[in-house]
């Protein structure tokens, strides 16, 4: 809510169910969850200069875009073996007297206190309240895809995406579910030590870490919205555009969908 507060147009959570006919007790139960930002003006930290890619935000929405692909995909395989839950909430980053502050402390909806240091580090609000909802669903798996840091940009260029998970299996599975539809991926580590990064003396965490690292602190961020659930976070904001060509990729509609239908419940 406090993202979309600069934008003309209301704020809208998508959540789609899928659910096999007659299901068993062997289906698996999974969230996904995809970063929704129609367009990232960045707010009064505004994209500006060589380098903020602004002109191509519209695809700010490419969490999004995957797993509404995906879901159109799942509806029309109709797998016996899940049960799946698409989630994003849509809204757009923009200025206005009515925008979010630099400064500003919000109340996440589990709760939790953030300090926006940046208006630009905004997907990581958006997709906090997105987690804290589809634990609620008591699913086995939750995976969130977004276009999230510049700073994976850095670490993996255009054809990776960082992955995210202290769930070895979950990690393997989405590791060869990447491999079998050939989605480029790459395993990152979620160092506790910089968690102090995103320590704030005015809430509970703030939006924004040091220097360095910023893919990494933005997973720590968003793993402070999950509680016990098997959880990945996705970051890519490298491969959800083809530079080169100047259009949208698709990236993780087919990995998504490869992991679905392979999805076993475990012992």
């Amino acid at each position: 809510l406090a993202v979309q507060q600069g934008s003309k147009f209301p704020p809208q959570f998508i959540h789609l169910t899928y659910k096999p006919e007659n299901p068993s007790a062997e289906v698996v139960k999974v969230a996904l969850i995809g970063k929704g930002l129609t367009f990232d003006s960045g707010g009064y930290n505004l994209k500006a200069g060589a380098g903020s890619m602004i002109e191509l935000m519209k695809f700010d929405m490419g969490g999004c875009a995957a797993v509404l692909g995906c879901a159109k995909a799942i509806s029309q395989l109709r797998p016996k073996n899940v049960e799946v839950h698409f989630i994003t909430a849509v809204c757009e980053n923009m200025i206005s007297a009515e925008a979010m502050r630099p400064g500003d402390i919000l109340t996440a909806s589990n709760g939790k206190t953030i300090e926006v240091l940046n208006t630009d580090a905004e997907g990581r609000l958006t997709l906090s309240d997105a987690l804290v909802y589809a634990e609620k669903l008591q699913v086995d798996t939750i995976i969130d895809l977004a276009t999230l840091t510049g700073a994976c940009i850095v670490a993996l260029g255009e054809k990776l995406a960082g992955m995210y998970t202290a769930d070895n299996d979950l990690k393997a599975d989405i590791e060869n579910a990447a491999k079998r539809t050939d989605e480029g991926i790459w395993h990152l580590p979620l160092e506790a030590s910089y968690k102090d990064n995103i320590k704030s003396s005015l809430a509970d965490i703030k939006n924004l870490g040091a220097k360095g690292g910023g893919s990494i602190t933005a997973a720590l961020f968003l793993q402070e919205f999950v509680e016990k659930t098997s959880w990945a976070h996705i970051d890519m904001a490298g491969p959800v555009w083809d530079s080169s060509a100047s259009k949208p990729t698709g990236y993780g509609v087919k990995m998504l969908v490869d992991f679905l239908l392979n999805a076993k419940k475990r012992a």
